[in-house]
């Protein structure tokens, strides 16, 4: 599958405000959107445009793809699934997209960046339920339980990860063991879990035209 390999600060700045995609560069100085907060690209200081109907509801959808790191064909996906399942759409779209291994990882604390998070799922470092897991997109579930293996909790990156995150609370639906780098998840998470910049109901409604 085809993935985004440029700078995401990029990325951060065309959406107009901080999506965290750096981890501990996102909370200093060094960050772009506080240093250039303005559109990427030549004319992006001028460009004042006002962004209504159609195009509120595209930026609304590529800020979810982005904080997330998805790709069109795999968030349609999602929202498919979705839209097939009772219940509200919108809401259902992001709790399949809280739901994703990298980003529990990312919400407990394993990781800085969701980025990070997919680079060590990737590289093997993460289990659930007792078997090694490579796969970022990978669904938990209730009862799931979420490590980091034997063999790779020495990592540097993992401990800095543990050492960034370790004043962060876990999410309520999910249950942390910070010290043994293990977690259970306990419940689905509601809307109320999901602290996102994101109207979805403005994504429903563009893939719904």
């Amino acid at each position: 599958m085809a993935r985004y390999k440029g700078p995401v600060c990029r990325l951060c700045r065309r959406e107009g405000l901080k999506l965290f995609l750096k981890g501990a560069k996102c909370f200093s100085d060094k960050c772009p959107v506080e240093k250039r907060n303005f559109a990427p690209g030549q004319h992006g200081k001028d460009r004042k445009a006002k962004v209504v109907g159609y195009g509120l509801q595209l930026r609304e959808k590529q800020k979810a793809k982005r904080i997330y790191f998805t790709q069109e064909a795999q968030f349609r996906k999602y929202f498919e699934n979705a839209a097939r399942t009772p219940g509200v759409t919108g809401f259902l779209l992001l709790q399949q997209l809280e739901r994703r291994l990298d980003s529990v990882l990312y919400r407990l604390g394993m990781a800085v960046a969701r980025r990070q998070a997919r680079q060590f799922i990737r590289h093997g470092h993460i289990e659930v339920n007792g078997r090694k897991v490579n796969i970022p997109s990978f669904q938990v579930k209730v009862g799931d339980e979420i490590a980091v293996r034997e063999s790779s909790r020495n990592v540097p990156a993992i401990q800095q990860a543990r050492e960034f995150s370790s004043h962060q609370a876990a999410p309520l639906w999910l249950e942390f063991d910070r010290e043994n780098l293990k977690a259970r998840v306990t419940a689905l998470p509601k809307r109320e879990d999901i602290q996102l910049p994101v109207n979805e109901q403005l994504i429903v409604e563009l893939y719904s035209k």
